[in-house]
């Protein structure tokens, strides 16, 4: 048996332009020393399809860094450190449990069939609005949708929702650990906090309307909440309504450019759009993950000692050769359907997978019919690594088409 340390690792550049762009090439190197593990300035990096899928289910030995990050950013005693370290994705045990019980039933397959007539009128009046152009950022587009989704399911006002993009942009980018941008991120945080304590104050205890934010005002009447765990439930939503399915949407864009064909058959075939989408969740997705020991383990002989920082990158992780063929190809129709492994696995597995992926599938189809043709402008530009991954910034221009699915 060996200590992770006396392994001969591959070092994986994580915080550098390159390997954002385009980190297959790092990952294949690392591959051909260690099969399943590399570094990074961040820890080890776990680079197998399986032992992520192994690793992550011990949920009894790991934990959610929270005020590992909150001590690496310099973040004591602000608002967003207290957030990192309190909000139910770092939590585990019974406290998990009640967090996730107050809004999971919202976030469930039914619940979310139940949304997809909001999410098609939501993307219809977008396009209506972008489509005559011809020509813009899609990830400046994309971000004004499913976040108009979540305001649908917690009953927000859309009129809204320009003053605070900016500071979900900067919430979603918050956990790829760049210190340097500390001051900003809890600019941002205080922007978000304010938005959410007017949410529930102009709402009151009893509005009636059903909804996600009624159920969660009415769980803090009860005691089942704080105050400010469900104002950090409120921050954490809109946060992740936000920045996933909009990553992965400009993602969806930027590979159907290069396969122009499997683009023009999203337009006419809805059910081969969830195909396109689980594709493009194994290929490349948004978020990349991390967990620290609780004690130490061992897989596959190599002992991981207790209180280390463990990468996982899920975003890349369907790359995996041993597990994909043509891993770097697209190929909706390919005949492996082993499951991407793009929400995570564990107790801290995506509380919103099915909504993302509802969002992305219903975005694609009638997208594919307005936006004929994309094509880029100019190269897109690409976010740190580390934590949530994605396109900063695709400028694409395409041909116009008034065309609507039939009711």
């Amino acid at each position: 048996m060996q200590t992770i340390s006396e392994l001969d690792l591959g070092h994986l550049p994580i915080e550098t332009p390159e390997f954002c762009t385009d980190p297959s090439p790092w990952i294949e190197k690392a591959r051909a020393r260690h099969p399943w593990l590399a570094t990074c300035n961040l820890g080890p990096v776990f680079i197998s399809y399986r032992a992520i899928d192994d690793v992550m289910r011990m949920d009894d030995s790991l934990k959610m860094p929270g005020g590992e990050i909150v001590d690496l950013m310099g973040a004591r005693g602000t608002g967003w450190g207290d957030f990192a370290e309190e909000m139910m994705l770092v939590r585990s045990g019974k406290d998990h449990a009640r967090l996730r019980s107050s809004v999971s039933a919202a976030f469930g397959p039914n619940n979310v069939k139940r949304m997809r007539p909001v999410i098609t009128g939501t993307i219809s009046a977008l396009l209506d609005e972008w489509a005559p152009r011809g020509a813009f950022d899609f990830a400046v587009f994309a971000a004004n949708f499913p976040v108009r989704v979540m305001f649908g399911l917690i009953g927000g006002d859309v009129t809204k929702l320009p003053g605070i993009i900016s500071s979900l942009e900067v919430q979603g980018s918050s956990f790829n650990m760049i210190v340097e941008d500390m001051p900003k991120i809890e600019a941002a945080y205080q922007v978000l906090w304010r938005f959410v304590d007017e949410l529930i104050a102009e709402r009151g205890p009893d509005a009636g309307k059903g909804d996600l934010l009624d159920d969660l005002i009415a769980a803090s009447t009860r005691g089942e909440l704080t105050g400010k765990e469900l104002r950090q439930m409120l921050v954490f939503l809109f946060s992740a309504g936000y920045d996933t399915s909009k990553n992965l949407l400009t993602l969806l864009m930027n590979s159907m450019i290069e396969y122009p064909a499997i683009w023009e058959r999203c337009a006419e075939d809805h059910d081969y759009c969830r195909k396109v989408v689980r594709e493009q969740l194994r290929l490349t997705s948004p978020s990349n993950t991390y967990r620290v020991t609780t004690r130490d383990i061992v897989y596959r002989d190599v002992l991981i000692p207790k209180d280390t920082m463990l990468l996982f990158p899920l975003g890349i992780s369907g790359r995996d050769p041993e597990v994909f063929s043509d891993p770097l190809g697209f190929d909706p129709d390919r005949p492996d359907r082993t499951a991407p492994l793009a929400f995570g696995r564990g107790m801290h597995i995506c509380l919103g997978q099915f909504l993302a992926q509802a969002n992305v599938e219903e975005g694609t189809h009638l997208i594919a019919q307005r936006l004929r043709r994309p094509r880029h402008t100019a190269p897109p530009t690409w976010r740190s690594f580390a934590g949530v991954w994605g396109i900063r910034s695709l400028p694409i221009a395409f041909d116009p088409s008034p065309f609507r699915e039939a009711a």
